[in-house]
């Protein structure tokens, strides 16, 4: 009797103990299952690695605003200028994937994947990407009493006289300075890049004479063109732009294949819970289809907006890598 009530005992000291484990189990699981169906509770901070006032600081107060209103918390805009965003990026994916940091990179985070021997964190595997949003060409342009009329006027000049020829980007690494190295290749010629730190120092050097042709956005230069001051030969997309409908494209010139648009997208830190990233593509979707932000990113960048899957954006980004890759091998530039 004895022996069988110790064995009785001994079998729910067991049981007890099986449900103890599996409690304390399900509480562990508890938090991050609380964490996702509460989120977002408290503000988010959106890095950008740019100027503040620049291109990239006016996409991200516009993502600021329309995210804000459709998650129900702050999007707070922190700019984190250097390296061609490197440092801003490298935040993001050291932060911690909780989805309470994102970060709004640009054409140069594949540039940097390409350019750089070694960087602090992977332009791919260190992210889980949210979103594309905007896509934008880039002009290609000299000042009005230049001799150069048009784009093949200035290929034929810079091939008589290979290295006379300097062109102006907001730096080096820049997708502005890789356009200009894509030209060489594509065209045959050799003009020398010289690198500037913003896109509004290109411009008055150009109209002061110190550089002959410069690189620039179409929303920066669409005023200065259309005045008369500067003359745009070709925009980098395959057609023309809204902004600048009279400025042919690098392709009408007879560069064939030549294709540079550089473009803006959302990533957070790699290991973010996948039903947050569902979360915010789903909002980012949302955001870019209300006229409204549309039409205000499109202003910003001269561009056309279009979203993505995260799919889609690394799919794009990897691309890019590889594409500029080439440009850098082609053209002979060291890699930093």
């Amino acid at each position: 009797m004895a022996r069988s009530l110790n064995v009785l005992r001994g079998r729910l000291l067991a049981l007890r103990c099986c449900i103890v484990a599996a409690a304390l189990s399900l509480t562990c699981l508890a938090p991050p299952i609380a964490a996702a169906q509460t989120y977002p509770n408290r503000p988010i901070r959106l890095l950008h690695g740019f100027a503040a006032g620049g291109a990239a600081d006016t996409m991200a107060r516009i993502v600021s605003d329309g995210l804000s209103k459709r998650l129900g918390q702050p999007v707070v805009v922190e700019a984190k200028p250097g390296a061609g965003g490197n440092l801003a990026a490298d935040a993001v994916a050291k932060s911690a994937p909780d989805g309470y940091t994102i970060g709004l990179v640009t054409g140069a985070h594949a540039i940097s994947g390409a350019l750089y021997k070694q960087l602090a964190y992977s332009p791919i595997d260190s992210f889980d990407m949210l979103s594309t949003m905007v896509y934008y060409a880039l002009v290609i342009a000299v000042r009005a009493d230049h001799q150069a009329k048009t784009l093949a006027d200035l290929i034929a000049m810079a091939k008589a006289k290979p290295d006379a020829l300097s062109y102006g980007s907001v730096g080096f690494g820049s997708t502005h300075h890789l356009a200009g190295e894509l030209l060489n290749v594509t065209a045959g010629t050799k003009m020398v890049h010289v690198p500037y730190r913003g896109d509004s120092l290109t411009v008055t050097s150009l109209l002061a004479g110190d550089v002959p042709v410069i690189v620039g956005t179409t929303v920066l230069l669409a005023g200065q063109i259309e005045s008369g001051a500067i003359r745009g030969l070709a925009v980098t997309s395959p057609a023309r732009t809204k902004l600048l409908p009279n400025v042919p494209s690098v392709q009408e010139a007879g560069v064939a294949g030549f294709d540079v648009r550089t473009w803006a997208g959302l990533v957070a830190p790699k290991g973010t819970p996948a039903d947050i990233v569902k979360r915010l593509n789903t909002e980012i979707q949302s955001m870019l289809a209300d006229p409204t932000t549309k039409t205000a990113l499109e202003t910003a960048t001269g561009g056309e907006v279009r979203g993505s899957t995260p799919e889609q954006m690394r799919a794009l980004i990897t691309s890019e890598i590889d594409k500029w890759s080439k440009v850098i091998n082609d053209a002979g530039i060291p890699r930093i």
